[in-house]
């Protein structure tokens, strides 16, 4: 029958679903998996035999290719090389292109169909241009995808006030909407610096804890 494989691509994120016909595979291990956007090195979180129709359903027709040989493991090393190379030419097109971006980080997918570079920005900006120039280089097929501050905050980590690594970059698959009510029932001081989180909006924290 196969299983449910519950599968991250980044170290904290989203869990995506894929179907298995095989049951050797088992957290943490590393998987190549067919995806919508091509082909994608994961690892393995979660495992769930015995499957019913509707947790079939939920993996919406994703499918893991296997598990990641030795080879696809240096493959992948070679990846994350590419990607730093990514982030460095893109630093220096910006510059030479006079827009104000800042770039987050750079994503390859495991065939190389594809790089995702994430940059934030203050502003909409026309990178039309941009986005030409870096495909021509890089050879392949080239998005940019501007993000939010609290987006950049769970990439880049950070220490709380608590003195504890932030929410969003441990623990948190996805963010949910915080209000300054949350502040006001708990009783905390509505002083932007004990309320916000290092990205500087409303410390996530505020919701999942208001209900203690």
């Amino acid at each position: 029958m196969g299983c449910l494989i519950g599968v991250r691509f980044k170290r904290v994120g989203k869990i995506y679903y894929f179907f298995s016909r095989t049951n050797n595979i088992a957290a943490p291990d590393l998987v190549i998996c067919k995806t919508p956007g091509g082909v994608e090195c994961g690892r393995v979180v979660l495992v769930k035999a015995n499957l019913k129709r509707e947790d079939i359903l939920n993996s919406n027709g994703n499918v893991i290719l296997r598990k990641a040989s030795t080879e696809d493991i240096e493959k992948l090393e070679k990846i994350k090389s590419k990607q730093k190379w990514a982030c460095s030419v893109f630093k220096d097109k910006i510059f030479e292109y006079k827009l104000d971006m800042k770039l987050v980080e750079a994503y390859c997918f495991f065939d190389e169909s594809k790089i995702i570079l994430y940059f934030t920005a203050d502003k909409r900006v026309d990178f039309r241009n941009l986005v030409k120039d870096l495909a021509k280089i890089f050879k392949t097929r080239t998005e940019l995808v501007q993000m939010g501050v609290r987006d950049e905050a769970k990439i880049l980590g950070g220490i709380g006030i608590c003195g504890m690594p932030v929410c969003c970059a441990t623990f948190l698959d996805d963010f949910k909407a915080v209000s300054i009510k949350m502040a006001k029932h708990q009783g905390i001081s509505l002083n932007p610096s004990k309320i916000s989180g290092t990205c500087g909006r409303l410390m996530c924290c505020l919701r999942y804890e208001e209900e203690l």
